[in-house]
């Protein structure tokens, strides 16, 4: 096991550059010193000394295509040389062609139409849905979220995020929520199947309407104080938590019978993550409004938006002016957005994506077998969980996943020969799940490699 990594002279000078003159609002350091890298392609990316990392995050999700991959970066290419710049209030082709993709493939799958509108990334088109469900509940500002949820950290999402730590310096604006609690099975009562807790969850929840000193509904008229509920699907930075599959489908009954509209926010994993283009697929429900974002461009291109339910959207009751960002729809992020679009329609990209996350979730229960600090491993696609825990197999045991991220980023193991580092995210209500979320492009053989190297670091966080 090595030592700890010194900085070169370079990167320290650099790091001296960063400590004087960057804001650390947007900046964690979770190992010390900073990695600072260099280049990157498909599952790899180098720092300044060109040493390879094997990232099994991918930009939060955002990359989910591959660092560098040839046939988006050609798109944003192309696109810089005939319109890569045009003002929102025109239009362009890509705009309207990526908007009816989008459109299209939601009425075929819920069978509603419906209306795309963009933004520059995923906070913003939160901020946007917020507007488009007030517009359409009178005004209404309060939102049930969940536990664990997390919709970023503009003033508007930190509000219906459930960490207190976003918006304690800054307070609310204008959104409140009500954190319901998700059916989180592994820490959840024991003697419930995962379904039968699911179902327990919602019946928790549908207390809330049974009378009006419950705070949030009155029988005299039939109405909630709550507008919608803004769901992640599979949580995010709460630890790719997957519910039962019949929770949502029991929870959406209950929304419809109160007039409360369901957000799906598939900002992280949206575009195929688990599988689907969009994680509520799953769960044979149809969402009000969908929230999108990160791999949309594959990183390339800071676009987001929302798909909307006609009624909620359409012109008259959402008209020109409603909201606006001087870079929303820009040309290069829409042409990058229809070529993945393309790319993905040509192959069964969802039968792949599964196969994959089946054998890495195969791999992963072989490590939960012969290491007892892991507590819990799970899978939806490509996006999969492996709690690390106490000796007991279920305290969480963040400072042990700790160890785990920064021995990986020492870059020093080695496995047939090649030295290499190893990029692992941290989430969960604890911070003790590695939330893996690596390339929907990745190789079985990469796959094996991201097994013995996540092997390695828990011999050696078991044997320190």
């Amino acid at each position: 096991m090595s030592d700890i990594r010194i900085a070169t002279a370079e990167d320290q000078i650099l790091l001296d550059k960063e400590a004087k003159y960057c804001s650390y609002g947007d900046t964690v350091h979770y190992i010390e010193p900073p990695r600072i890298f260099s280049r990157c392609e498909g599952s790899y990316v180098w720092d300044t000394e060109d040493q390879a990392y094997l990232d099994l995050q991918m930009w939060y999700s955002a990359v989910n295509f591959g660092y560098a991959n040839p046939r988006l970066n050609n798109a944003l290419k192309q696109q810089i040389d005939t319109l890569p710049q045009i003002a929102s209030q025109y239009l362009h082709k890509g705009k309207i062609e990526l908007s009816e993709m989008i459109a299209v493939d939601a009425k075929k799958k819920f069978g509603l139409d419906g209306r795309v509108h963009f933004n520059v990334g995923g906070s913003q088109s939160i901020e946007d849905s917020l507007k488009v469900v007030r517009n359409a509940s009178n005004g209404k500002s309060l939102m049930f979220a969940f536990e664990g949820g997390y919709h970023g950290r503009t003033l508007g999402a930190s509000s219906i995020t459930s960490s207190f730590r976003y918006r304690r310096r800054y307070g609310h604006f204008g959104e409140r929520a009500n954190f319901i609690p998700f059916p989180y099975h592994f820490r959840g009562p024991k003697g419930m199947t995962k379904e039968e807790y699911g179902s327990h969850c919602v019946q928790q929840f549908a207390r809330l309407f049974e009378t009006e000193y419950n705070g949030v509904w009155d029988p005299k008229t039939n109405q909630c104080e709550y507008a919608a509920f803004y769901v992640e699907p599979i949580q995010g930075t709460g630890g790719y938590v997957i519910p039962p599959m019949n929770f949502y489908r029991e929870l959406k009954h209950v929304l419809d019978q109160h007039g409360i509209l369901m957000v799906s926010d598939e900002i992280q994993m949206g575009f195929y993550r688990t599988g689907k283009l969009w994680s509520i697929e799953h769960f044979d429900v149809q969402p009000d409004v969908i929230v999108f974002g990160k791999a949309l461009t594959n990183g390339l291109n800071p676009l987001g938006g929302i798909w909307a339910r006609e009624e909620l959207i359409n012109p008259k009751i959402f008209p020109p002016g409603s909201t606006h960002s001087t870079f929303a729809s820009n040309p290069l992020g829409t042409a990058v957005g229809l070529e993945m679009f393309k790319m993905t329609n040509e192959v069964d990209y969802g039968a792949m994506v599964m196969a994959k996350g089946k054998f890495f979730l195969e791999g992963l229960q072989d490590l939960q077998k012969r290491f007892p600090i892991i507590g819990d491993v799970d899978g939806l696609g490509l996006a999969l969980r492996c709690e690390i825990c106490g000796p007991d197999g279920f305290t969480p045991d963040k400072a042990t996943l700790d160890y785990m991220v920064e021995e990986g980023m020492k870059g020093d193991m080695v496995v047939d020969g090649r030295k290499l580092g190893l990029i692992l995210d941290v989430g969960g209500y604890y911070k003790n799940v590695i939330t893996l979320a690596p390339s929907l492009e990745i190789s079985y053989p990469e796959i094996e490699l991201g097994l013995k190297l996540l092997e390695q670091l828990l011999v050696r966080a078991t044997k320190r």
